[in-house]
């Protein structure tokens, strides 16, 4: 699991972590059922602390992404497909507000917009 942390984001590192896991979850990169690396481990992988890992964790079980069982680990939850595929538009819509606000920032109009994406679409 490759999860990138940075020092100069405004959002904590646990939830940094949280949110990179669970982007890997709704894009299907972890299985349902799939064994994560233990708190201690991804601690140690990320150089930071067993708290702010746990804290992580804690949140994803909380949020329903994963599923903690005594003695064996924590495991990627069971996911309705739907709830998934709604969660993905949620962050193409994001990402799309994004891009829409930077354009209207520098005056770009609504047809530049519309090229660049679909070239990029087409591209991807």
């Amino acid at each position: 699991m490759n999860i990138i942390l940075s020092n100069h984001s405004d959002k904590p590192i646990y939830e940094q972590i949280a949110v990179q896991i669970k982007d890997l979850i709704i894009k299907g990169e972890l299985a349902e059922a799939e064994l994560l690396p233990s708190i201690r481990v991804l601690a140690k992988e990320l150089q930071i602390s067993v708290i702010t890992t746990k804290r992580a964790y804690d949140e994803l079980e909380r949020d329903g992404y994963i599923a903690s069982v005594p003695g064996k680990g924590s495991f990627v939850g069971a996911q309705n497909i739907e709830l998934l595929k709604e969660a993905r538009i949620r962050i193409v819509e994001d990402k799309l507000i994004e891009a829409v606000t930077a354009a209207k920032s520098i005056d770009i109009s609504f047809e530049d917009l519309t090229r660049m994406l679909k070239l990029l679409f087409e591209e991807v």
